[in-house]
């Protein structure tokens, strides 16, 4: 009783384990079933040929009593001719128990040709629908395949989303932030390049206006000036954050 149960659990883990186990590879499942199922077959159809071996001997033996109850008839009807019927009759009761024999060894072949179709055709149908199951392993292999890579592809689809949750999404968003910061830098640098240029201009312009002040002076004193050239030169200028407005030139 105890080696029962002990049996009976050990029994409950191995189909625990193959429960885990099943599923796992199909195909390969699938794949061991066929090849089993052939190795039956296999064994079936030496098994058919020794039953066939037995079926040809039995077919022997009924053309041999056959070929020996027409040669019976014929001594009978031998000695019926020329008058022996003692030896006639003697033969005609052989004739009577080979006939027996034969009914009843014909009967058995009958009932082992019969045998041998019906396994045949088992066996030819069991072939036939191996094969169909050959055919199917190969297309589920195919579909088992194509089903996966489609499922790998629609799950890389859904990763050139770049989602902020997936690792292209998580690579752009690292890209982005590197691309800000460069940009920054430049902002940055181009903001500083433009220090000073206002003082830098305020320069050039107070340069400008003592470069005139110095050609008029020039003018002035050589009596090149002109009251129309004198007129043009009332202009204000910017020196500075103040301002202040040059005079006239006086008539010479």
């Amino acid at each position: 009783m105890i080696l029962a149960k002990i049996w009976q659990a050990i029994q409950a883990q191995f189909n625990k384990l193959a429960n885990a186990i099943r599923g796992y590879d199909p195909i390969a499942e699938m794949q061991y079933e066929y090849d089993r199922s052939i190795e039956q077959i296999r064994e079936g159809r030496e098994g058919l040929a020794q039953y066939r071996a037995l079926v040809e001997r039995v077919q022997r033996q009924v053309e041999g009593q056959r070929k020996q109850s027409a040669l019976i008839e014929a001594k009978i009807k031998a000695y019926l001719n020329s008058g022996d019927r003692d030896t006639a009759a003697k033969y005609a009761l052989d004739l009577q128990r080979a006939k027996g024999d034969l009914a009843e060894n014909e009967k058995q072949l009958a009932l082992h040709e019969q045998a041998y179709q019906n396994n045949l055709l088992k066996i030819q149908h069991a072939v036939k629908k191996l094969d169909e199951v050959k055919h199917k392993i190969s297309k589920y292999d195919a579909d088992l395949k194509m089903s996966r890579a489609e499922a790998e592809i629609a799950q890389l689809a859904n990763q050139f989303h770049f989602d902020v949750t997936t690792d292209f999404g998580q690579a752009e968003q690292v890209l982005q932030e590197q691309i800000d910061r460069n940009r920054a830098r430049v902002r940055v640098a181009a903001d500083l390049s433009g220090e000073g240029l206002q003082e830098i201009q305020q320069d050039m312009a107070v340069e400008k206006a003592m470069a005139e002040d110095a050609l008029r002076a020039f003018e002035k004193q050589e009596g090149l000036i002109t009251p129309e050239t004198a007129k043009t030169s009332q202009a204000t200028k910017e020196l500075g954050p103040s301002t202040r407005t040059l005079e006239p030139v006086p008539e010479v």
